[in-house]
Parts: C-alpha cells; sequence; structure tokens
C-alpha cells in the first residue's frame, strides 16, 4: 500500500538561528575530517603580509609552546598540536570547549627564510614571523639628477 505525504513547503526551510547555529559551529567549533578520516579541529588562523615578512596568528588557548609543532618546507607551513580532553566520568551541564588534535597547512605561495622564522607565544596567541625571501622583497631605486 502506497501512502501520500502532505508536501509543506515550510519544512524545507531552517530557521535564521538555525542557520546562524550552524555557520558559528561549522567556523568556530566544528570538526573536519582529515584525508586519513580522522576528525580534527580546525584551527583559526589570521594571516597577512607585509613588505618584508608573512604573519601568522594562531589562537591556541591553553596550550604550552611545546605543545604546538611548527613545519616549514619551502613554501609550505603546517601548525599542529593537541588540547587535551576534558575532564571524564563526570555531568557536565555545558561542554563548549573543543579537544583533539588540530593540524593546519598553508601554502604561502611566497618564498621565505625558513631559518630566520620567529614563533612567540603571548596570552594563548601564537605569532609566528616568516621573513619574505631578500629576492621578492620590493626595493626601492633611488633617482639620481642628471646634472
Amino acid at each position: 500500500m502506497t501512502s501520500i505525504t502532505r508536501w509543506e513547503p515550510n519544512r524545507e526551510f531552517m530557521t535564521l538561528r538555525d542557520a546562524m547555529n550552524r555557520l558559528f559551529e561549522d567556523s568556530f567549533v566544528g570538526n573536519y575530517t582529515d584525508r586519513d578520516g580522522n576528525a580534527e579541529l580546525r584551527l583559526p588562523l589570521e594571516v597577512y603580509s607585509t613588505d618584508h615578512d608573512i604573519v601568522v596568528k594562531a589562537a591556541v588557548p591553553g596550550l604550552k609552546p611545546d605543545e604546538v609543532e611548527i613545519t616549514i618546507e619551502g613554501d609550505t607551513v603546517t601548525l599542529r598540536g593537541e588540547y587535551a580532553r576534558p575532564v571524564e566520568n563526570v555531568n557536565y551541564l555545558i561542554s563548549e570547549r573543543a579537544w583533539g588534535r588540530f593540524s593546519r597547512t598553508l601554502q604561502l605561495n611566497v618564498p621565505v627564510e625558513a631559518d630566520k622564522a620567529e614563533a612567540v607565544f603571548e596570552n594563548g596567541l601564537l605569532t609566528l614571523t616568516l621573513p619574505k625571501a631578500e629576492a621578492v622583497r620590493p626595493k626601492v631605486i633611488p633617482i639620481k639628477a642628471k646634472k
């Protein structure tokens, strides 16, 4: 026997609140799956360029400098680490902090001098400064007046 279900066009829509919750979950809290199918946290970054450097900032609250690994290969930078599991055998009333592994790889498309890179931790913010290779830095050419 075939049943007929009445079509409700509003059932297909999500509320603005649901859409915003999904956006924030996917952007800040959500996990993603790496190439091997393992769930990893997405590390939020801020990356900008100056005349002489590429600067990468990553919020890693609660971690110590030795708990984050930075690898530079050519113009590719990878940041890895792990947030410890939360307390077990308790009844959480609210649990919004993410935990688990994170890994973020950036293709800079600018040659950098990896041996002169500097990483600084301050108040849960990792700042990685990568000097651009001399060949790609802007040059100021002085103009001489002919007498």
